[in-house]
C-alpha cells in the first residue's frame, strides 16, 4: 500500500479518493508568491526607472553639448568674418583661431567658403580640399544645423555647422565635428552606479516583502491548518484574530462558521436523540400493546377496541413526527408550493379553536377568541392553519393548569396581525433568538415530557416567512407569552 505523505490528507467525495496537501509545500506556499511579486515589481519598476533616467541623462548632455557648440561655432564666425574671402584657401589668421578653439572644445574645426573649400582645418588634414556634408550645404544656405552620426572609427560624433553671415550674405561656414563618447561614457558610469543603487534596493525591498509576507501568510498558514484539524473533526478549534483588516475579519469569519457548526452538530445529536425517544415511545407503546393482545386468550371485544384505539393513537403520533419531518425537507428542497385562495381568517381561527379546544380543557385552560375586525386574504389556509396550529398547541402545552390562551385578530398598518398569548412558563431572554431554529430546545427536559420535536416553531416560521410574513414574540419567565403573526394586507378585504 502506498505510504501517504504528512503533509496529505484524504477523503472520500462521491466515491472518489480526494487529496489535500499540507502547508509544508513552502516552494509554492503565498509567502514566497507575495516575495516573488514584491521583487518582479520591484525589478520592472527599476528597469523602468533606470531606463527613464539614462534617456534622461542622455538628452540633457546631448542638448547642453549641441547648444555649446552652436555658441561656439557663432564665436568661431562672428572671428573670421573679417579674414574670410571666397578666393582664399589658407590664411594664417584664421588657422590660429580655429586650432585655438579646436584645442577648447576637444574638437575639430573646419571654416569653410561658399564653393565648399576649406579655408583652415584645425587638424591641417583637408585645408583646400571640398567637401560636401548635408550639414554643410544647410548652412551656405543660411541654416544652422546639428545631428549625431555613429561613425566607423571615431564613434558617435555630433557635427554642426554654423553659417558665416556678413552683410547679410552666407560668405561661408564653420563646421565642428564633435565626439560623443565622452559623454555616453559618463552615462554609463552613472547609470552603474545606479544599478548598484537598484541592487541594493531589491535586496532591501526582498527582505521587507519576505517581513511583510510572512505577516500576510503566517494568518492563512494558521487558517489551513485549523480547517484540516476541523476535517478531522475537532470542531472546538479556533484561530488566533489579530489585527483589523481582511485577514482577521477571515479569521473572525471562520471562527464564528465552526461556532456555528458545532451548534448545529450538537443540535443535530440533540435532534436525533430526540426523535429516537420520541419515535420509541409509540413504537414500544404499540408493541407492548400488540403483546397484551397477542398473549391473552380470551379478550372482550371491549378490551381489543380500547387497545387498537391506544394503537391508532400512537400511530397518529408517529405520522406527525413524521410529517414534521418531511415538511422541513419539502421547505429545505424548496419543493412547498403555496396554494392562495381568498380565505376568512376569523373563520379559519373559529375552527381551529374549536379543534384544539379538547386540548385545552383537559389542563382547564381557558381560550378565548377576540377579533377587531373580520378578514379576507389570499393565503395558503392549510398551511397558515398548520403554522398556528403549532403555536397554539405549544401555547397550551406550556401553560399551567387552570390558564388561559387569548388570540386576537386585528389590522395594524400595513399588517394583518393575530397575536397568541398565554399566561404560561414563558422563555428566558437568552432563548428568545433561538426559539425557531429547527432541533432548538428552551429545556430539553421539559420538552420530551410534553412530547416535542423542536419542530413545530421551526416549520411555522419558515411557513410564515413564504407568506411575506414575520413572527415577533415577547416572553418573560412565570408570566407567559405572546407569539405576533404579521401577514401583508395588501390582499385583505375588510367586511
Amino acid at each position: 500500500m502506498k505510504k501517504i505523505p504528512a503533509n496529505q490528507s484524504l477523503f472520500l467525495q462521491n466515491g472518489e479518493l480526494v487529496i489535500i496537501l499540507g502547508p509544508s509545500k513552502k516552494f509554492i506556499s503565498i509567502r514566497w508568491k507575495l516575495v516573488s511579486t514584491y521583487l518582479l515589481l520591484g525589478i520592472l519598476t527599476l528597469l523602468l526607472i533606470n531606463s527613464f533616467i539614462s534617456e534622461a541623462i542622455r538628452l540633457s548632455y546631448i542638448n547642453q553639448k549641441k547648444v555649446h557648440l552652436f555658441t561656439q561655432g557663432n564665436i568661431i564666425a562672428g572671428r573670421v568674418i573679417n579674414v574670410i574671402n571666397e578666393e582664399i584657401v589658407e590664411n594664417i589668421d584664421i588657422e590660429d583661431i580655429t586650432k585655438e578653439m579646436s584645442k577648447e572644445l576637444k574638437s575639430r574645426v573646419l571654416v569653410i567658403n561658399t564653393k565648399g573649400i576649406v579655408v583652415s582645418d584645425s587638424y591641417d588634414v583637408l585645408r583646400g580640399s571640398i567637401i560636401k556634408h548635408h550639414e554643410l550645404e544647410e548652412s551656405l544656405s543660411g541654416k544652422s544645423v546639428s545631428k549625431q552620426h555613429n561613425l566607423e572609427k571615431y564613434g558617435r560624433t555630433m557635427y554642426v555647422s554654423v553659417p558665416i553671415i556678413s552683410n547679410a550674405q552666407v560668405i561661408g561656414a564653420v563646421f565642428i565635428s564633435a565626439s560623443l563618447e565622452e559623454i555616453y561614457q559618463s552615462i554609463k558610469e552613472t547609470m552603474r552606479s545606479f544599478l548598484y543603487l537598484s541592487f541594493i534596493s531589491l535586496l532591501i525591498t526582498g527582505f521587507i516583502s519576505f517581513i511583510f509576507a510572512k505577516l500576510i501568510s503566517r494568518p492563512i498558514e494558521e487558517l489551513t491548518n485549523s480547517i484540516i484539524k476541523v476535517h478531522q473533526g475537532n470542531l472546538e478549534e479556533r484561530v488566533e484574530v489579530r489585527g483589523n483588516d481582511e485577514l482577521s475579519n477571515l479569521g473572525s469569519s471562520f471562527n464564528l462558521m465552526i461556532t456555528r457548526i458545532a451548534q448545529v452538530e450538537q443540535q443535530r445529536k440533540d435532534f436525533v436523540a430526540n426523535v429516537s425517544h420520541e419515535l420509541r415511545t409509540p413504537l414500544s407503546a404499540i408493541k407492548l400493546l400488540s403483546e397484551s393482545l397477542l398473549h391473552q386468550d380470551h379478550v372482550r371485544v371491549e378490551t381489543y377496541r380500547e387497545f387498537l384505539a391506544d394503537i391508532d393513537s400512537e400511530v397518529d403520533r408517529l405520522n406527525k413526527i413524521i410529517e414534521n419531518l418531511l415538511s422541513l425537507v419539502d421547505i429545505d428542497k424548496g419543493k412547498l408550493i403555496l396554494d392562495y385562495q381568498v380565505t376568512y381568517i376569523n373563520y379559519l381561527i373559529e375552527n381551529l379553536i374549536h379543534s384544539l379546544k379538547p386540548l385545552a380543557d383537559n389542563k382547564k385552560i381557558d381560550m378565548a377568541f377576540y377579533e377587531k375586525e373580520k378578514v379576507h386574504t389570499k393565503l395558503d389556509q392549510i398551511k397558515i392553519q398548520q403554522a398556528l396550529t403549532n403555536i397554539i398547541h405549544n401555547a397550551i402545552k406550556y401553560t399551567p393548569n387552570g390558564g388561559k390562551i387569548e388570540v386576537s385578530l386585528y389590522l395594524e398598518y400595513e399588517d394583518i396581525v393575530i397575536k397568541i398569548e398565554d399566561n404560561g412558563i414563558g422563555i428566558p431572554t437568552e432563548s428568545l433568538p433561538y426559539i425557531f431554529e429547527r432541533f432548538y430546545r428552551v429545556d430539553k427536559a421539559r420538552a420530551r415530557n410534553t412530547g416535542g420535536t423542536g419542530l413545530g416553531l421551526a416549520i411555522s416560521h419558515q411557513i410564515i416567512s413564504l407568506h411575506q410574513g414575520r413572527i415577533e414574540v415577547v416572553s418573560e419567565l412565570n408570566k407567559g407569552t405572546a407569539f405576533y403573526i404579521r401577514l401583508p394586507k395588501d390582499t385583505a378585504v375588510l367586511s
